[in-house]
């Protein structure tokens, strides 16, 4: 069993910070396809299947879930302060302390299901109306103690949704092996 590959299944992601302009729209794509494609995997799953893992000592296909919904609401309000303010300085969170939290546990998905769906929409909305000088704009990360601009954000976010699509769809495909 090849930890890091279950880890990471479509590979580390790797900053663009200056993506063409085809590129965006692959990313902007991944990034407003995410929610039909977990629909369309999680459709009629049951709960024994919700709490199986990706890998031994990772989340559980529900978590995963709920991460993305909480993951994806901190990304879209970096994105409006950086549009909105002068390189400002986003505040990071605990993402694995959320993933232990009641919410993050329940094995009902749908309510994070329905933050994704409107929130992807949206989120798609704002990143297709972005003009190539709002893509440079940047926001600090204090816990990375550096900038990032919208443009290799956009980048980020693409990768983070298609690889916890690729966990979840490695947890469902686990047989609970590593439960």
């Amino acid at each position: 069993m090849d930890l890091q590959k279950l880890k990471f299944p479509i590979g580390v992601y790797e900053s663009n910070k200056k993506p063409s302009t085809d590129l965006l729209d692959k990313w902007i794509t991944d990034i407003e396809e995410l929610p039909s494609k977990l629909e369309l995997i999680t459709k009629d799953i049951e709960p024994e299947k919700l709490n199986w893992k990706y890998r031994p000592n990772g989340w559980n296909v529900k978590q995963v879930i709920h991460h993305c919904a909480d993951s994806h609401m901190n990304c879209i309000i970096r994105f409006k302060l950086a549009l909105t303010e002068e390189t400002p300085t986003i505040r990071p969170y605990y993402e694995n302390r959320w993933a232990e939290l009641i919410d993050s546990q329940d094995n009902n998905i749908e309510d994070s299901m329905k933050i994704l769906i409107g929130l992807h929409k949206k989120w798609g909305i704002l990143l297709r109306s972005l003009t190539k000088e709002q893509l440079t704009l940047e926001f600090i990360h204090p816990e990375h103690r550096q900038t990032f601009n919208l443009a290799e954000t956009i980048g980020n976010y693409a990768w983070h949704c298609n690889h916890h699509f690729a966990h979840v769809k490695n947890g469902i495909e686990s047989g609970g092996k590593y439960n």
